[in-house]
Protein backbone atom coordinates (compact mmCIF):
# COMPACT_ATOMS: atom_id res chain seq x y z
CA UNK A 1 0.00 0.00 0.00
CA UNK A 2 1.18 3.49 -0.85
CA UNK A 3 0.66 6.89 0.73
CA UNK A 4 -2.90 8.21 0.53
CA UNK A 5 -3.89 11.77 1.37
CA UNK A 6 -7.14 12.65 3.09
CA UNK A 7 -10.01 14.14 1.14
CA UNK A 8 -10.70 17.87 1.26
CA UNK A 9 -13.46 18.91 3.65
CA UNK A 10 -15.75 21.56 2.16
CA UNK A 11 -17.56 24.34 3.95
CA UNK A 12 -21.25 23.61 4.35
CA UNK A 13 -23.24 25.69 1.90
CA UNK A 14 -20.86 25.28 -1.02
CA UNK A 15 -21.79 23.53 -4.27
CA UNK A 16 -19.21 20.80 -3.59
CA UNK A 17 -21.32 19.46 -0.73
CA UNK A 18 -24.76 20.51 -1.89
CA UNK A 19 -27.25 17.90 -0.65
CA UNK A 20 -25.01 16.40 2.03
CA UNK A 21 -27.57 17.26 4.71
CA UNK A 22 -30.29 15.22 2.98
CA UNK A 23 -30.48 12.04 5.00
CA UNK A 24 -28.68 10.77 8.10
CA UNK A 25 -25.79 13.03 9.10
CA UNK A 26 -23.13 12.16 11.67
CA UNK A 27 -21.66 15.17 13.51
CA UNK A 28 -18.18 15.07 15.09
CA UNK A 29 -16.09 17.79 16.72
CA UNK A 30 -13.30 19.29 14.63
CA UNK A 31 -10.00 19.48 16.48
CA UNK A 32 -7.05 21.63 15.53
CA UNK A 33 -3.94 19.50 15.19
CA UNK A 34 -2.04 18.15 12.21
CA UNK A 35 -3.77 15.84 9.73
CA UNK A 36 -2.13 12.41 9.75
CA UNK A 37 -2.54 8.93 8.28
CA UNK A 38 -1.15 5.51 9.22
CA UNK A 39 -1.08 2.30 7.18
CA UNK A 40 0.79 -1.00 6.97
CA UNK A 41 3.30 -1.09 4.15
CA UNK A 42 4.05 -4.08 1.95
CA UNK A 43 7.21 -4.49 4.04
CA UNK A 44 5.07 -5.21 7.13
CA UNK A 45 6.11 -1.98 8.85
CA UNK A 46 4.02 0.99 9.92
CA UNK A 47 4.05 3.88 7.49
CA UNK A 48 2.75 7.37 8.21
CA UNK A 49 1.96 10.55 6.35
CA UNK A 50 0.90 14.14 6.78
CA UNK A 51 -1.74 15.85 4.70
CA UNK A 52 0.66 16.17 1.74
CA UNK A 53 3.46 13.61 2.00
CA UNK A 54 4.76 10.37 3.42
CA UNK A 55 6.85 10.79 6.55
CA UNK A 56 10.09 9.27 7.76
CA UNK A 57 12.02 9.50 11.00
CA UNK A 58 14.44 11.83 9.22
CA UNK A 59 11.71 13.97 7.66
CA UNK A 60 8.96 13.88 10.27
CA UNK A 61 5.96 16.12 10.92
CA UNK A 62 5.74 17.49 14.47
CA UNK A 63 7.10 14.17 15.78
CA UNK A 64 4.16 12.09 14.57
CA UNK A 65 6.24 9.41 12.84
CA UNK A 66 8.51 9.02 15.86
CA UNK A 67 5.46 8.58 18.08
CA UNK A 68 3.32 6.30 15.94
CA UNK A 69 6.06 3.90 14.83
CA UNK A 70 6.19 2.54 18.38
CA UNK A 71 2.42 2.23 18.80
CA UNK A 72 1.81 -1.50 19.18
CA UNK A 73 -1.97 -1.11 19.36
CA UNK A 74 -2.28 0.47 15.95
CA UNK A 75 0.23 -1.98 14.47
CA UNK A 76 -1.84 -4.88 15.79
CA UNK A 77 -4.96 -3.29 14.33
CA UNK A 78 -3.38 -2.80 10.90
CA UNK A 79 -1.91 -6.28 10.94
CA UNK A 80 -5.49 -7.55 11.35
CA UNK A 81 -6.79 -5.05 8.76
CA UNK A 82 -3.89 -4.55 6.32
CA UNK A 83 -6.12 -2.89 3.71
CA UNK A 84 -7.08 -0.01 6.02
CA UNK A 85 -5.80 3.54 6.10
CA UNK A 86 -6.34 5.14 9.51
CA UNK A 87 -6.82 8.91 9.39
CA UNK A 88 -6.78 11.20 12.36
CA UNK A 89 -5.50 14.35 14.00
CA UNK A 90 -2.18 14.38 15.86
CA UNK A 91 -2.77 17.02 18.50
CA UNK A 92 0.17 19.40 18.74
CA UNK A 93 0.02 23.19 19.32
CA UNK A 94 -1.41 24.69 16.16
CA UNK A 95 -3.90 27.57 16.07
CA UNK A 96 -5.97 26.62 19.12
CA UNK A 97 -3.80 26.12 22.19
CA UNK A 98 -6.44 25.73 24.89
CA UNK A 99 -6.95 21.97 24.87
CA UNK A 100 -6.78 19.97 28.09
CA UNK A 101 -3.20 19.60 29.28
CA UNK A 102 -3.29 15.80 28.95
CA UNK A 103 -4.72 15.88 25.40
CA UNK A 104 -1.51 16.81 23.60
CA UNK A 105 0.68 14.57 21.45
CA UNK A 106 -1.95 11.92 20.97
CA UNK A 107 -3.53 10.53 17.79
CA UNK A 108 -7.30 10.99 17.53
CA UNK A 109 -8.82 8.87 14.75
CA UNK A 110 -11.66 10.35 12.73
CA UNK A 111 -11.90 8.09 9.67
CA UNK A 112 -10.93 4.67 8.35
CA UNK A 113 -10.60 4.05 4.62
CA UNK A 114 -10.88 0.45 3.41
CA UNK A 115 -9.02 -0.31 0.19
CA UNK A 116 -10.57 -2.90 -2.12
CA UNK A 117 -8.40 -3.47 -5.17
CA UNK A 118 -8.11 -0.17 -7.05
CA UNK A 119 -11.11 1.26 -5.24
CA UNK A 120 -12.24 1.70 -1.67
CA UNK A 121 -14.59 3.47 0.69
CA UNK A 122 -14.71 5.22 4.02
CA UNK A 123 -16.17 3.01 6.71
CA UNK A 124 -19.12 4.50 8.55
CA UNK A 125 -18.82 5.53 12.18
CA UNK A 126 -20.83 2.47 13.24
CA UNK A 127 -18.49 0.22 11.26
CA UNK A 128 -15.12 1.48 12.40
CA UNK A 129 -15.81 2.28 16.07
CA UNK A 130 -16.13 -1.37 17.26
CA UNK A 131 -13.02 -2.28 15.24
CA UNK A 132 -10.99 0.47 16.90
CA UNK A 133 -12.37 -0.27 20.36
CA UNK A 134 -11.24 -3.88 20.07
CA UNK A 135 -7.66 -2.57 20.07
CA UNK A 136 -8.13 0.28 22.51
CA UNK A 137 -7.54 2.99 19.89
CA UNK A 138 -8.72 6.55 20.51
CA UNK A 139 -11.28 8.01 18.13
CA UNK A 140 -13.18 11.29 17.93
CA UNK A 141 -16.70 10.66 19.23
CA UNK A 142 -20.00 11.41 17.60
CA UNK A 143 -21.75 14.50 18.96
CA UNK A 144 -25.08 13.91 17.29
CA UNK A 145 -26.82 12.03 14.52
CA UNK A 146 -29.34 14.20 12.71
CA UNK A 147 -31.98 13.56 10.07
CA UNK A 148 -32.15 16.12 7.24
CA UNK A 149 -30.72 18.95 9.38
CA UNK A 150 -30.37 22.58 8.39
CA UNK A 151 -26.98 24.31 8.50
CA UNK A 152 -28.10 26.15 11.64
CA UNK A 153 -28.95 22.84 13.32
CA UNK A 154 -25.49 21.52 12.48
CA UNK A 155 -23.87 24.72 13.77
CA UNK A 156 -25.81 24.40 17.03
CA UNK A 157 -23.84 21.22 17.73
CA UNK A 158 -20.69 23.31 18.21
CA UNK A 159 -21.93 24.38 21.63
CA UNK A 160 -22.99 20.85 22.56
CA UNK A 161 -19.47 19.53 22.93
CA UNK A 162 -16.31 20.48 24.80
CA UNK A 163 -14.34 17.47 23.60
CA UNK A 164 -10.73 17.82 24.83
CA UNK A 165 -11.52 21.43 25.78
CA UNK A 166 -11.60 23.04 29.24
CA UNK A 167 -15.05 24.01 30.47
CA UNK A 168 -16.42 27.07 28.75
CA UNK A 169 -14.10 26.87 25.74
CA UNK A 170 -15.56 26.53 22.25
CA UNK A 171 -14.16 23.85 19.91
CA UNK A 172 -12.79 24.72 16.47
CA UNK A 173 -15.98 23.55 14.80
CA UNK A 174 -17.83 20.45 13.63
CA UNK A 175 -17.65 17.98 10.74
CA UNK A 176 -20.81 16.69 9.05
CA UNK A 177 -20.65 13.26 7.38
CA UNK A 178 -23.30 11.55 5.29
CA UNK A 179 -21.97 8.09 4.47
CA UNK A 180 -24.53 7.60 1.67
CA UNK A 181 -23.68 10.88 -0.06
CA UNK A 182 -21.76 11.70 -3.21
CA UNK A 183 -21.83 15.16 -4.71
CA UNK A 184 -22.97 15.97 -8.24
CA UNK A 185 -19.49 15.21 -9.53
CA UNK A 186 -19.58 11.74 -7.97
CA UNK A 187 -17.13 12.54 -5.15
CA UNK A 188 -17.42 11.57 -1.50
CA UNK A 189 -16.98 14.75 0.56
CA UNK A 190 -17.66 15.84 4.11
CA UNK A 191 -18.85 19.27 5.24
CA UNK A 192 -17.56 21.54 7.98
CA UNK A 193 -18.52 24.56 9.99
CA UNK A 194 -15.73 26.44 11.78
CA UNK A 195 -16.98 28.21 14.88
CA UNK A 196 -15.12 31.48 14.37
CA UNK A 197 -16.31 31.73 10.79
CA UNK A 198 -19.93 30.85 11.56
CA UNK A 199 -20.46 32.99 14.61
CA UNK A 200 -18.14 35.92 13.87
CA UNK A 201 -18.11 36.17 10.08
CA UNK A 202 -21.51 35.10 8.79
CA UNK A 203 -22.30 38.81 8.37
CA UNK A 204 -20.29 38.79 5.13
CA UNK A 205 -23.12 36.79 3.57
CA UNK A 206 -25.34 39.82 4.05
CA UNK A 207 -22.86 42.35 2.61
CA UNK A 208 -24.57 44.82 0.28
CA UNK A 209 -23.65 44.95 -3.38
CA UNK A 210 -20.82 47.31 -4.25
CA UNK A 211 -20.30 49.19 -7.46
CA UNK A 212 -16.93 49.61 -9.13
CA UNK A 213 -16.26 52.89 -7.34
CA UNK A 214 -16.22 50.98 -4.05
CA UNK A 215 -14.05 48.19 -5.44
CA UNK A 216 -11.03 48.93 -3.28
CA UNK A 217 -13.11 49.22 -0.11
CA UNK A 218 -14.82 45.95 -0.93
CA UNK A 219 -11.57 44.04 -1.29
CA UNK A 220 -10.14 45.47 1.90
CA UNK A 221 -13.35 44.64 3.74
CA UNK A 222 -13.32 41.17 2.22
CA UNK A 223 -9.74 40.59 3.39
CA UNK A 224 -10.39 41.96 6.88
CA UNK A 225 -13.49 39.83 7.40
CA UNK A 226 -12.40 36.58 5.78
CA UNK A 227 -8.63 36.44 6.17
CA UNK A 228 -8.77 36.06 9.92
CA UNK A 229 -5.93 35.59 12.34
CA UNK A 230 -7.08 32.00 12.84
CA UNK A 231 -6.90 31.28 9.11
CA UNK A 232 -3.47 32.87 8.79
CA UNK A 233 -1.98 31.06 11.76
CA UNK A 234 -3.51 27.78 10.63
CA UNK A 235 -1.98 28.06 7.16
CA UNK A 236 1.35 29.19 8.64
CA UNK A 237 1.38 26.13 10.92
CA UNK A 238 0.69 23.89 7.91
CA UNK A 239 3.61 25.44 6.03
CA UNK A 240 5.92 24.93 9.02
CA UNK A 241 4.83 21.29 9.23
CA UNK A 242 5.12 20.62 5.51
CA UNK A 243 8.45 22.42 5.04
CA UNK A 244 10.35 22.04 8.34
CA UNK A 245 13.71 22.90 6.78
CA UNK A 246 12.59 25.91 4.77
CA UNK A 247 14.42 29.19 5.19
CA UNK A 248 12.68 32.41 6.17
CA UNK A 249 12.18 33.76 2.64
CA UNK A 250 10.69 30.45 1.49
CA UNK A 251 8.39 30.36 4.54
CA UNK A 252 7.19 33.88 3.73
CA UNK A 253 6.45 33.03 0.11
CA UNK A 254 4.71 29.76 0.89
CA UNK A 255 2.64 31.28 3.70
CA UNK A 256 1.48 34.21 1.57
CA UNK A 257 0.49 31.80 -1.21
CA UNK A 258 -1.16 29.29 1.13
CA UNK A 259 -3.34 31.92 2.83
CA UNK A 260 -4.46 33.47 -0.45
CA UNK A 261 -5.17 30.09 -2.07
CA UNK A 262 -7.18 28.95 0.94
CA UNK A 263 -9.09 32.23 0.87
CA UNK A 264 -9.92 31.87 -2.85
CA UNK A 265 -10.78 28.19 -2.58
CA UNK A 266 -12.89 28.39 0.56
CA UNK A 267 -14.66 31.73 0.45
CA UNK A 268 -14.57 33.56 -2.86
CA UNK A 269 -17.42 31.73 -4.55
CA UNK A 270 -19.79 32.35 -1.65
CA UNK A 271 -19.07 36.08 -1.55
CA UNK A 272 -19.37 36.49 -5.32
CA UNK A 273 -22.76 34.79 -5.26
CA UNK A 274 -23.95 37.19 -2.58
CA UNK A 275 -22.48 40.24 -4.36
CA UNK A 276 -23.18 39.54 -8.02
CA UNK A 277 -22.80 43.14 -9.18
CA UNK A 278 -19.36 43.69 -7.71
CA UNK A 279 -16.13 43.48 -9.69
CA UNK A 280 -13.10 42.07 -7.90
CA UNK A 281 -9.60 43.20 -8.82
CA UNK A 282 -7.57 40.07 -8.03
CA UNK A 283 -4.25 41.88 -8.05
CA UNK A 284 -5.56 44.21 -5.36
CA UNK A 285 -7.15 41.24 -3.60
CA UNK A 286 -3.77 39.49 -3.38
CA UNK A 287 -2.17 42.67 -2.03
CA UNK A 288 -4.82 42.94 0.68
CA UNK A 289 -4.36 39.26 1.54
CA UNK A 290 -0.59 39.70 1.82
CA UNK A 291 -1.09 42.78 3.99
CA UNK A 292 -3.25 40.79 6.41
CA UNK A 293 -0.58 38.08 6.69
CA UNK A 294 2.14 40.65 7.31
CA UNK A 295 0.00 42.30 9.98
CA UNK A 296 -0.69 39.05 11.86
CA UNK A 297 2.76 37.44 11.49
CA UNK A 298 4.88 40.57 11.79
CA UNK A 299 6.72 39.22 14.84
CA UNK A 300 7.25 35.71 13.44
CA UNK A 301 8.17 36.36 9.81
CA UNK A 302 8.43 40.04 8.95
Amino acid sequence: MEYKSYQHIEKLGRDECDGILNGTVTIQPKIDGTNSVVWLGDDGNLHAGSRKRELSLENDNAGFMAMIVNDEKIKDYLTKHPNHYVFGEYLVPHTIRTYDSDAWKKFYIFDVFELDGDYGRYLSYDEYVPLLEEYGLTYIPEIARLENPSIDEVAACINKTHYLMPDGKTPEGVIAKNYNYKNKWGHVVWGKIVSEEFFNRKTILRTKNHDNKNEEKFEKKFANEYITEMLIRKEYAKVLNDYPNARRNELIGRTLSSVYESFIEEDLLTVVRKNRKCTINFIRMKIESDNRVKEVLKDELF
